[in-house]
């Protein structure tokens, strides 16, 4: 059901993968004209039957009001599109350099009076395997450029001697000789993991702030590979000491660089500082999709206050957010034949109506019923929000239980880290 806006503007979604679709349909159903270009060839279904669709974005461009880039890779284009006067939400050359070109990223922590964690890129794994034979210590292995999208192959060691990375390194050669790409090894710092996001309107940044807690790997408790993500928690925040460390010293930089968008930085946190490991200049998934649950505004209006500069402040609910990932085989490897077989145009069911907090992914709509399409078997988030952890914990589970999709799986214990994790930081003076 639309409900009808203040203004009806035209927005035009340019998308890698169709990760944009539920904020998308959401402006959509705000009242919006909106259109969705999806680049990827095998994700090219998802949205159908939610939202308008483009075959080509630049046709486009004089038609939209607002133009959103969802990824990094567009800050080239989406700055041109600038200088010509255009509304963009998105990227700039600079802030994808920072994402996508992990030494860049560092320099520039280190140029702003940041500190950042001893980290060495290598070409080869020999020479990685000879640094960590006599350098032994634990370390995180992070791919770079194109690889880095394959989240599983992020390793995180525990052995004090760097034994498990060595054999994860040697592993790789085999499976991938040259074509692995660069690498970084990075000092392994125990603490909170914990990232802080905000929306940046081209001259400063918005508030309030966003803290959140990713929850990476595919099994409750941390084990198993590493997805890029499950599931998440957060909250907002009018500051941050964590904040005031890292991103807000990029202030006067982002403005140079006119970004107009959303950011985010990870770090590791313990009582001896705030280690800042990678950035995210764009938006997060699904954290954009559970910052939405805690946006007490339409975003469409969101989204034009800060293309147009405009300086305000969210109106956001008070307490948590979090949302889950449910997915399907062959999530989080790549396997067509596994996707067709278990997943492809599975439905998602709805044991009673209201479809309250469920976000679709990676999904079409055909006479009123969503299909999983795509080849990654992402199928929907499914979000709560409460005054307390628990409360968003307890409405985000009992909305779980209202969906059934065929061979779907999901975390059970997003949020959960919170108890023990807040209690550190209020220790360490970080809350």
């Amino acid at each position: 059901m639309k409900t009808q806006t203040q203004s009806r503007k035209k927005f035009l979604f340019v998308s890698r993968w169709g990760e944009s679709l539920d904020i998308a349909n959401t402006i959509y159903l705000e009242g919006h004209a909106v259109k969705l270009y999806i680049e990827d060839k095998a994700s090219k279904e998802i949205g159908y039957g939610f939202v308008p669709k483009a075959a080509q974005w630049e046709k486009h461009v004089d038609w939209a009001d607002i133009i959103v880039f969802d990824y990094t890779g567009y800050g080239k284009i989406a700055s041109a599109l600038r200088a010509k006067g255009k509304f963009v939400l998105g990227g700039t050359e600079y802030t994808d350099n920072l994402e996508l070109d992990r030494n860049f990223g560092q320099a520039e922590l280190k140029k702003h009076k940041i500190k950042v964690i001893p980290s060495k890129e290598f070409t080869t794994f020999n020479d990685a395997i000879h640094y960590i034979e006599t350098h032994p210590s634990s370390y995180v292995l992070k791919p770079c450029g194109e690889t880095q999208e394959l989240k599983q192959l992020l390793f995180v060691g525990s052995d004090e001697e760097g034994l498990d990375v060595i054999r994860v390194l040697k592993a790789y050669e085999k499976s991938w000789g040259n074509n692995f790409g660069n690498f970084q090894l990075q000092r392994k710092v125990k603490g909170v993991e914990i990232s802080i996001a905000a929306f940046f309107n081209g001259n400063e940044f918005i508030y309030p702030i966003n803290i959140t807690f990713e929850h990476k790997k595919l099994f409750p408790k941390e084990l198993g590979v590493s997805t890029g993500e499950m599931g998440t928690s957060m909250f907002w925040v009018k500051d941050s000491p964590i904040f005031e460390a890292t991103l807000l010293k990029f202030q006067h930089t982002l403005a140079k660089h006119h970004f107009i968008g959303h950011i985010d930085i990870n770090c590791i946190v313990n009582g001896n500082g705030i280690y800042p490991l990678e950035f995210t200049s764009r938006f997060g998934y699904p954290q954009v999709l559970i910052q939405r649950a805690g946006i007490n505004e339409p975003l469409g209006e969101l989204f034009y206050k800060l293309v147009t500069r405009q300086k305000f402040k969210i109106n956001t609910k008070k307490g948590f957010q979090v949302g889950a990932f449910i997915v399907v085989p062959p999530f989080p490897y790549d396997d067509k034949k596994t996707f067709n077989l278990f997943s492809k145009d599975a439905v998602v069911v709805f044991k009673k109506n209201g479809k309250e907090g469920v976000h679709p992914m990676h999904l079409k709509k055909v006479n009123d019923e969503w299909l999983i399409t795509g080849n990654t078997g992402i199928a929907v988030l499914v979000t709560g929000v409460g005054n307390t952890m628990k409360d968003a914990q307890k409405m985000m589970y009992n909305r779980i239980n209202n969906v059934i999709i065929n061979n779907g799986y999901y975390r059970t214990d997003i949020g959960d880290r919170w108890t023990e994790d807040s209690d550190k930081l209020w220790s360490w003076g970080l809350l």
